[in-house]
């Protein structure tokens, strides 16, 4: 795989007052990642932003906090995204009474030769969708978001790394409080996006129930890349430039929050730098080597919004929303 397909421009610019060949939008797809979104549109209908955040945020090497109602198709999306990208996927429903070993693997005493055999666990996959997780117990959250963070685990001493690329998607529901344990801000803060999928739209609803259950379109899904493939992928998104400009203007996003009066705390830099490495993604995919204004608003909120929490009842969406207008490109 080369870099042949990345676009590049003549006078590579951020701010308006400079000039560049083209101004690309998301609409005009990487080639080698339209027939990955053309066959997710098919089975998830009508979501076509939010697919295109999330695999950003893969391409970004991050992972993906999903807060929806139960029934919007986020098991369907996670097994299909699974399928099109030909990654190994294993769904791990969440409980209260799981414990890290269920997740991680634990070691099984053999009588023949009198040594312990270690047993990998879901996670030794390429793709974890961990359904509830706010379900699980704290400790069992944070085995979790510790192997997010490492890229591997550590089972009676022993350090085990996990398969290269490994994706997190983890849905909680947003409204359920009973029996759950919500994920504090600094475990949050692991999840480079938190995305919602939301009821679908009037016309995508009825296409729906005239078209019948989306599960039936998973068998007929190709694989459109594997594992190697993808980490070309993201090894080439992260060598998208970001000039000083776009930089400087991530910095001053990622400073509004932190004015008094509006949030109990604001954005770290581990933000700012999640900010610059989705941007970078979604440059990719819209098949430039380097980060527009444009890029940065796209992933803004869908970074920022659930690492900040309001002193007030207020959208934290419309207040990140504001600070973009606010907020000078250059």
């Amino acid at each position: 795989m080369n870099r042949a397909f990345l676009h590049t421009a003549t006078a590579k610019t951020f701010s308006g007052s400079l000039t560049h060949t083209t101004t690309q939008t998301i609409h005009t797809m990487n080639p080698y990642l339209q027939n990955v979104f053309s066959q997710l549109n098919s089975l998830i209908l009508g979501k076509e932003t939010v697919l295109q955040h999330l695999m950003a945020c893969i391409l970004a090497d991050g992972h993906v906090l999903l807060e929806d109602v139960p029934g919007v198709g986020k098991t369907t999306l996670a097994h299909g995204l699974a399928a099109v990208l030909g990654l190994g996927y294993r769904r791990v429903q969440f409980t209260n009474d799981m414990l890290p070993a269920d997740l991680l693997g634990i070691n099984v005493f053999q009588p023949a030769d009198g040594q312990f055999k270690f047993h990998p666990g879901p996670i030794f996959h390429h793709f974890l969708l961990a359904d509830e997780i706010n379900r699980a117990s704290p400790k069992m959250q944070s085995a979790l978001l510790e192997a997010m963070e490492e890229k591997q685990v550590s089972v009676d001493g022993k350090t085990y790394r996990l398969p290269k690329p490994f994706f997190v998607i983890a849905t909680q529901n947003p409204i359920e409080q009973l029996g759950t344990f919500p994920l504090p801000e600094s475990q949050l803060d692991r999840f480079m996006m938190r995305l919602s999928l939301g009821y679908p739209s009037a016309e995508a609803e009825r296409r729906l129930y005239a078209q019948g259950d989306r599960r039936q379109l998973l068998p007929a899904l190709k694989a459109v890349c594997n594992a190697e493939i993808l980490l070309q992928w993201q090894a080439q998104a992260a060598q998208v430039k970001c000039s000083q400009q776009a930089a400087d203007y991530v910095y001053r996003l990622v400073q509004s929050p932190r004015q008094p009066g509006l949030f109990v705390t604001g954005l770290s830099p581990r933000a700012g730098l999640a900010v610059v490495k989705a941007a970078k993604a979604w440059a990719f995919l819209a098949s430039r080597d380097y980060v527009l204004p444009e890029d940065v608003k796209a992933v803004w909120i869908a970074v920022a919004g659930h690492r900040l929490q309001t002193l007030q009842p207020q959208s934290i969406p419309q207040l990140l929303e504001q600070m973009l207008l606010q907020v000078a490109v250059s």
